[in-house]
């Protein structure tokens, strides 16, 4: 939990964080311009999907994509 709070204090960010953040930026309009003041809403997005690929494989997300 203390990870997840780093990020969305623009702490660390893991390669799915930074995926997010760069797909924000191509395809966000307005609304990606400042991926920083969307980090809550993206890390809820990035940990959803972290706990579905955990779901469907049975194995823990890499560390590198995981914070």
């Amino acid at each position: 939990m203390n990870n997840q709070n780093n990020a969305a204090a623009g702490g660390q960010k893991d390669y799915l964080d930074k995926a997010l953040d760069a797909a924000e930026k191509k395809f966000g309009g307005s609304m990606g311009a400042n991926p920083d003041k969307n980090r809550k809403i993206n890390e809820k997005i990035t940990d959803s999907i972290r706990g579905f690929f955990e779901k469907v494989t049975g194995k823990k997300v890499p560390a590198k994509f995981s914070n």
